[in-house]
C-alpha cells in the first residue's frame, strides 16, 4: 500500500508541473500576439495621419530669418497694450512684415486672430521693427504670437524664434505724509500715570 500510495503522488506532481508549462508557453504566445497587434495598429495609425518618422526628419527645418522679442503686456488704466520688436537676422530684406497673434476671450474661451502690421513693415538685415496692439483688458485673458508673416503681393510665412523682450516696469505707489494736527493747550490725557495716578479696584 506504501508503493501504491507514492507513485500516485509522483503521477499527480508530473501532471501539475505540464499543466504550469503548458499555462506559461500559452502565456507567452498571449503576449507576443498582443505586441505584434499592437505595433500593427500603430503603424496603420501613422500611415492613415500621414505622421512618418522618415519623412518627417527628410525635411529639415528652415533656419530663423527674425527674432520676435515679446514685452511684457501693460496695463493702461482699462486697456492692456501688447508690443514687442522684430529684429531681421537673416541676409535678405524682409518686407510688408506684419504679426499674428492669437487672442483668448474672457467669456466662452474662444479665440481669434489678428494682423499686426509692423513699423517700419520693411526690414533690411539686422534692421529692426515695433508692434503694438492696444485691446480691451476685460474682452481677452491671453494672447500669443503664432506666426510672422510678410510679402507685399501674396503673404508669406517667414521662419522665426521667439525671446522674451522688455520686462514690465516696476509700479510706481505714491507716497502720502498724512498730517496729524495738534491742538495747543490740550494734552493727552493718561487714566494712569505719575501726574495722574488712579487705583486699580
Amino acid at each position: 500500500m506504501i508503493t501504491e500510495h507514492s507513485e500516485e503522488v509522483f503521477i499527480e506532481a508530473t501532471e501539475s508541473s505540464g499543466l504550469k508549462i503548458a499555462a506559461a508557453l500559452s502565456a507567452l504566445v498571449i503576449t507576443a500576439l498582443l505586441f505584434v497587434g499592437y505595433a500593427y495598429v500603430r503603424k496603420r495609425h501613422a500611415q492613415s495621419a500621414g505622421l512618418h518618422p522618415q519623412n518627417a526628419s527628410a525635411q529639415p527645418k528652415a533656419p530663423p530669418q527674425a527674432v520676435i522679442l515679446v514685452d511684457e503686456a501693460l496695463l493702461q488704466g482699462s486697456n492692456t497694450l501688447l508690443g514687442g520688436t522684430v529684429k531681421n537676422i537673416g541676409k535678405e530684406r524682409l518686407a510688408g512684415l506684419s504679426v499674428e497673434l492669437e487672442l483668448k476671450r474672457r467669456s466662452g474661451g474662444g479665440t481669434e486672430k489678428r494682423q499686426v502690421p509692423l513699423s517700419p513693415a520693411d526690414l533690411d538685415p539686422s534692421q529692426e521693427g515695433r508692434y503694438s496692439l492696444q485691446l480691451k483688458a476685460q474682452e481677452y485673458v491671453a494672447a500669443k504670437v503664432v506666426a510672422l508673416q510678410g510679402g507685399s503681393q501674396a503673404a508669406t510665412t517667414i521662419p522665426y524664434s521667439i525671446a522674451q523682450g522688455e520686462k514690465r516696469p516696476p509700479e510706481r505707489l505714491e507716497s502720502k505724509t498724512i498730517k496729524v494736527d495738534k491742538r495747543p493747550g490740550r494734552r493727552a490725557e493718561f487714566l494712569n500715570s505719575p501726574d495722574n495716578p488712579a487705583r486699580v479696584p
